[in-house]
């Protein structure tokens, strides 16, 4: 292992196979090395049958081609193309550099992979089945490329570098005797993250994850049937768009190559009452015309996350337990996009969430007060999908304050005013009152009643010229019955008993009638009480014209 490699002979007493020789060779010449025996059922690196000695290679090899390969041949570029080996021992390329580009392409791997710390240019591992990978620290100035791999003991990934994109796409990962089946705090990944239809049993952990571009899992299918949280993604930071979503036609160029012979993957999840099966590794077919929902059976914690561009969990399939949450507490986005299919159980939370755009669904948020939003923020709310007029967001907001709380209501009636609906600003405004006097004193509830009944606390100024116009014609009949004695005799003014009343009503304009009649006895109760109302119906009555003005 010590002698140069500069002839491009390897070692003496390496004692190189067969098959390591044509690798030894293949590298030298930057070509493949297949060992594949063309049948998908033997090639398959998930299935049953056993590999010989004539596909075997001994992860010492690959690493010596790696860390400190033979030179290329003239006119070529050394690298490393293996397909269809079974690789012995383990792969270790902890704290290395290497330099040569290399893809393991559907190999067996009979123990983990460990680069933390190395550095890489890019690193391909396309339909391999490695029982863990340790890459802790990791730096690549490509790409690091997983897509169709079966892990499962696991990856980590915490604090590693990838320079380009991170591809996940199709991976089935396990948690084996840990807990997290991904464990990626505090990675960067200075372009796409894409995990579209990726199986995993167990956490998947981003805490503190900064992705350059955009985050893609469409179609995924995160468990965690051990712990709280299937995704904890606190303090993500996404440049573009994240998405959680189906698989389809739509997303399909996003899913990494061509569906292989044998299927994809990807594990149908199982029904609520089927216990989950080992470490995730059943295999279906992926039609791409069909579409997979994006399915997360435990929390989903994405707190603190900002978002460049958007947030989208579109048609989402929430599986949570009472005491598990989606939660996009303080959440800072432009868009967010929310119409999963309603959770049977857990909170959805967005308090403190600040976006421009809110674009949902009515009967994606639950109904019984499994929602929390206090300081959620939101410039425009449009419904995606259907209707949501403004009786049914105050359904919405009902659901999400159990105990009265102005802060939702004022909310909603500002954004009502911005896009210029006054008419539903008012009544989302009247019911926060309406919802307020629940929780005052007898006394309050009373007079807030009369306020409701008669002005409906000023926010229905129509109402309010209504019940003018019933005192008007009231006050007109009745002092047209009984006229009340002139103050001085002789001086008052022709009786008028429909401008008497209105003069009683009016505060301010005065048509000489009022001051003329002195009404006696319980006309003269009744005179004043007319006054009194005619005072707050007036002001109420003014308050929605200055309004209507003002808007025009």
């Amino acid at each position: 292992m010590s002698e140069p490699a500069d002839s491009g002979e390897p070692p003496a007493g390496l004692r190189l196979t067969t098959a390591e020789w044509g690798l030894w060779q293949a590298f030298r010449n930057g070509t493949e090395h297949d060992l594949r025996s063309g049948e998908p059922e033997l090639d398959d690196p998930d299935g049953d049958h056993t590999w010989g000695p004539e596909r075997s290679v001994r992860a010492r090899v690959i690493a010596l081609l790696l860390l400190h390969g033979p030179p290329p041949l003239l006119g070529r570029v050394a690298s490393l193309h293996l397909t269809g080996a079974f690789v012995t021992g383990c792969l270790d390329l902890s704290g290395g550099a290497v330099e040569p580009y290399f893809e393991l392409r559907h190999c067996r791997f009979a123990e983990e992979v460990r680069m933390p710390e190395a550095r890489v240019h890019t690193a391909r591992f396309v339909g391999c089945r490695l029982p863990r990978l340790e890459a802790a620290r990791l730096t690549t100035e490509g790409d690091l490329h997983l897509p169709r791999c079966t892990v499962p003991e696991g990856i980590r990934l915490t604090d590693a570098t990838i320079g380009t994109d991170l591809l996940l796409n199709e991976a089935v990962l396990g948690s084996g005797r840990r807990a997290r089946a991904l464990a990626a705090d505090g990675i960067t990944v200075s372009q796409e993250l894409q995990a579209s239809l990726l199986v995993t049993d167990g956490q998947v952990s981003l805490r503190g994850a900064t992705v350059g571009s955009s985050l893609h899992m469409f179609g995924s299918c995160l468990r965690n049937p051990t712990g709280r949280y299937a995704l904890y993604a606190p303090q993500l930071t996404v440049e573009q768009v994240a998405s959680f979503a189906d698989a389809g036609r739509g997303s399909a160029p996003q899913i990494y190559g061509a569906t292989p012979p044998t299927g994809t993957r990807y594990a149908l999840a199982a029904p609520a009452e089927t216990p989950p099966a080992a470490p995730g590794f059943g295999r279906a077919a992926w039609d791409p015309h069909r579409t997979r929902h994006f399915e997360c059976h435990g929390g989903m914690v994405l707190d603190d996350g900002r978002f460049g561009s958007s947030l989208v969990i579109e048609n989402a399939r929430l599986e949570m337990q009472r005491d598990q949450e989606l939660s996009l507490r303080r959440i800072n986005t432009p868009e967010l996009t929310f119409t999963p299919q309603l959770p049977e159980r857990g909170l959805i939370v967005l308090s403190g969430a600040s976006v421009e755009k809110l674009m949902d669904r009515a009967s994606s948020w639950p109904a019984d007060h499994r929602l929390w939003m206090a300081g959620f923020t939101y410039q425009h709310a449009i419904p995606k999908e259907g209707h949501f007029n403004v009786r049914e967001r105050l359904q919405w907001i009902n659901a999400a304050t159990a105990e009265y709380a102005p802060e939702p209501y004022e909310q909603l009636a500002a954004m009502y005013r911005n896009t210029g609906e006054d008419t539903n600003a008012r009544i989302v405004l009247l019911a926060k009152q309406r919802r307020r006097r629940e929780t005052l004193p007898l006394p309050g509830k009373v007079w807030g009643v009369l306020q409701d009944w008669t002005v409906a606390y000023g926010y229905r100024p129509a109402q309010a010229a209504l019940w003018m116009g019933v005192l008007w014609l009231t006050g007109a009949l009745l002092f047209e019955a009984h006229r009340p004695a002139p103050l001085k005799d002789g001086e008052a003014p022709h009786w008028n008993a429909v401008l008497y009343a209105l003069d009683l009503l009016l505060p301010v304009i005065s048509f000489g009638q009022d001051t003329a009649w002195d009404p006696a006895g319980g006309y003269q109760w009744i005179a004043a009480a007319m006054i009194m109302a005619g005072w707050v119906l007036a002001t109420t009555v003014a308050a929605g014209a200055t309004r209507l003005l003002r808007r025009q």
